[in-house]
This record gives structure tokens, C-alpha cells and sequence, in this order.
């Protein structure tokens, strides 16, 4: 009896203490400046400010130079199709090369379309016949929309060449079907627009999640270690507490005070620019509840290293690019090595961003992304674990 009294009596002191260190902790951040930038400001901007970098996502209606040494009815042929495509738009005819590129260096046109001298004599012979491009590539938008034009029209000429061909041997009945022996149609999954903001926004709004979070919480144990300096090892503005109760009580705190900000990243900015927001929505932050423990953890661990108030710009800012990459965004992370296979699982936005762009886009359950909703359960059991360690070693540090 006893000791069932005793349990019960370190269960009440726990959650006295964990309650303690909860609302400590949202003092803190509400009267800090700083910490309010990062975990209020920068998610609200950051979103609205990619997503306008990123329009328009798709482009039409490219000015395109065009240098015709066949000046035949097939070549004319070829530039009127071009010219019919809403991707590109016939600028102006040129004599040579060099005066091409003076329009290009002007930036009057983004393409330069080169058709040869032998053009329509090889057409007619029944040859290969060849037609040179040339794109800007200072954006890859252009140069993406430029390989679609001209793709979708390689084919329709084809098509008519062949059907001619076939109606010209005599076997005019079979040319109406042979007009198209490939019907070519394009069903884009998660992103019906095909601009780089709907594929791009849903991923990068993840990280931001993470990366202002973490910035948050390490400017919180930065300002924690500088009074610690000028206050004898002793930071009178923290709660004392348990290593468990304290770690808690943060990460309870962080995770309630960023929801807000989660449900305006996640559900207004996709319906605000029309992106990509297919998945339920209760899915989707039961899926990112334990993203944000996980960081929440993850950032008490790297207090540990805080030194100044600064610190975490010194650790944080540049790998918000290397997660990027890590993430599988911009590179498919199957292709990479498992060296960075295995740093890639070790970051929970990481495993956020593959679970949330298939729930989002795609329509998953959060049965479906179970692989990287345990992994992301798994990182917060373990980071916690990291935080409670870290935790426990600044106040041996504050003790001595």
C-alpha cells in the first residue's frame, strides 16, 4: 500500500512539474521577440513568398527566332505547327546564327529553331530530315515547356508524313488509319497543373515547418545558456524539474503553439494558390503530429550545443539546401547512395515530406504511408531519448 502511495505521489510531483515547464515555456516564447519571428513570421511568409517566386507555373507563348535555309513548303509547314503551339511563339525570322543570338542576348527570344537546307529535299526523298534548337537555359521552365512543344509536334509531323507516304503507295484506304498509329495523352498524377509550384510548394513547406521550429527552440537554449554565464550556471527564468518533465513540457508546449501555424501551412496556402490539396485533411495532421514531437525533441538535443543566442543560425541555416536534397525533392532519393540514404532518415522532414506529398497529392490514407509515419514515431522516441540525455547533462553542468 505504501508503495503504491509512493508511485502515486512521484506521478503527481511528474505532472505538477511537467505542467510547470509547459507554461514556463510558453511564457518564454511569447515575450520573446525573436522566438515569436521564427515560430509565428517566418512560417506565415515563407509559404506566401515561395509560392510567388514560383508563378506563374507554366509558361506560354515563348518568343522563338527562326532561321529557314530550306525555305520550302515543308519548312514553312513545320514553323506555321510551331508557331499553332500555345507554348511558342514565332518572333522573328533570322539570316544567320550570330543574329539569333543577338536577340537571344537581348532577351527578345528564348529559343533559337534552325532548319537546314536540305529540309524539305530530304522530306521528299524520304529521308531523315533534321531541325536544330537552341534554348535559354537560365530557366529550366522554358527549356521544359520548349522539349514538350516540340516533342508533341516531332510527332503530329510524323504522323502526316506517314499517312502521306501510305496514301502515295496506293494504299490510300489504310492511310486514314494509320494517321495516328500512337495515341500519346499525358495523365498527370498530384499535379494537373504541371508547374513546379504544385510540385515544388507541398514538399517545401515541410521543411519550413521543421527548420523554424528548430531555429525557435535553439534560440531558446541560447538565450538559456547565456543567462546560465552571467547568473553563476543558474538560469532563473527555467523551471526546475525533471529531465523527463521538462523535456516533455517543451515539446508539449512547442507542438501546441506551432498546431496554428501547421493548419494554416498545410490546408489555406494550397487552397490560397490552388495547389495540390487532395488528401484529407485529418489524415494529414494525424501524420504530422509526430513530425513536430519529433523536432520539438529533435531541437531540445541540439541545445546542447547552443552556446549564444545565435548558435542555431550557425547550425541550422545552411542544411535548410541539404535537406532539400536529402528530402528526394529535387533528386529521387532511390538514387542515391545509402550514405545519404541513411543521413536522409535520421531528419523527420525527410520522412514528412514523402508521407505528406502522397497523402496531399495523391489522395493517400495514412494507412498508406505507414512506412513513414512509424519512422517518423520512431525518430521522436529516439530524439526524445537524445533530449532527456541533453537535458540531464545541462543541469549537471548547472549544478557544478
Amino acid at each position: 500500500m505504501c508503495l503504491d502511495m509512493n508511485i502515486f505521489t512521484k506521478i503527481s510531483q511528474w505532472s505538477s512539474a511537467f505542467g510547470r515547464v509547459f507554461r514556463n515555456e510558453l511564457r518564454l516564447m511569447v515575450h520573446d521577440v525573436g522566438v515569436l519571428l521564427f515560430f509565428v513570421g517566418l512560417p506565415l511568409a515563407y509559404p506566401i513568398v515561395y509560392t510567388l517566386i514560383y508563378n506563374p507555373e507554366v509558361v506560354r507563348k515563348l518568343p522563338v527566332a527562326v532561321i529557314d535555309d530550306s525555305r520550302t513548303a515543308a519548312s514553312r509547314d513545320f514553323v506555321q505547327r510551331a508557331s499553332a503551339s500555345p507554348s511558342i511563339d514565332i518572333y522573328a525570322y533570322c539570316n544567320d546564327i550570330p543574329e539569333a543570338k543577338r536577340l537571344m542576348a537581348e532577351k527578345k527570344v528564348f529559343g533559337v529553331m534552325e532548319i537546314p537546307s536540305d529540309y524539305g529535299r530530304n522530306i521528299a526523298a524520304g529521308e531523315q530530315a533534321h531541325v536544330s534548337f537552341y534554348s535559354d537555359m537560365s530557366l529550366l521552365l522554358r527549356y521544359r515547356t520548349f522539349v514538350s512543344a516540340l516533342t508533341d509536334l516531332q510527332i503530329e509531323v510524323i504522323q502526316d508524313i506517314t499517312s502521306e507516304k501510305i496514301a502515295a503507295s496506293g494504299l490510300g484506304s489504310l492511310a486514314g488509319d494509320m494517321t495516328a498509329p500512337i495515341d500519346s495523352k499525358s495523365n498527370i498524377l498530384g499535379d494537373t497543373e504541371q508547374g513546379f509550384a504544385s510540385f515544388v510548394i507541398p514538399g517545401i513547406v515541410i521543411l519550413i515547418l521543421q527548420q523554424s521550429m528548430l531555429l525557435g527552440i535553439c534560440l531558446l537554449g541560447g538565450t538559456s545558456a547565456e543567462r546560465r554565464r552571467r547568473n553563476g550556471g543558474i538560469d532563473p527564468q527555467q523551471t526546475v524539474a525533471p529531465a523527463s518533465a521538462t523535456v516533455w513540457g517543451r515539446a508539449l508546449a512547442y507542438t501546441v503553439f506551432y498546431f496554428p501555424m501547421t493548419v494554416y501551412i498545410l490546408r489555406f496556402i494550397p487552397e490560397m494558390f490552388n495547389l495540390p490539396h487532395y488528401g484529407n485533411p485529418v489524415d494529414y495532421l494525424l501524420f504530422i503530429l509526430p513530425l513536430l514531437l519529433a523536432t520539438a525533441f529533435m531541437g531540445q538535443a541540439l541545445n546542447y550545443f547552443m552556446k549564444e543566442r545565435e548558435s542555431g543560425f550557425i547550425l541550422l541555416v545552411f542544411t535548410s539546401v541539404m535537406f532539400l536534397f536529402l528530402s528526394g525533392l529535387t533528386w529521387p532519393r532511390y538514387a542515391m547512395s545509402d550514405l545519404w540514404l541513411w543521413a536522409g532518415n535520421c531528419i523527420p522532414a525527410v520522412w514528412g515530406v514523402e508521407g505528406f506529398i502522397r497523402i496531399n497529392s495523391n489522395s493517400a490514407s495514412l494507412a498508406e504511408v505507414s512506412t513513414a509515419f512509424s519512422a517518423l514515431w520512431i525518430l521522436a522516441a529516439v530524439y526524445m531519448v537524445a533530449a532527456i540525455v541533453a537535458t540531464w547533462k545541462i543541469d549537471r553542468r548547472k549544478s557544478r
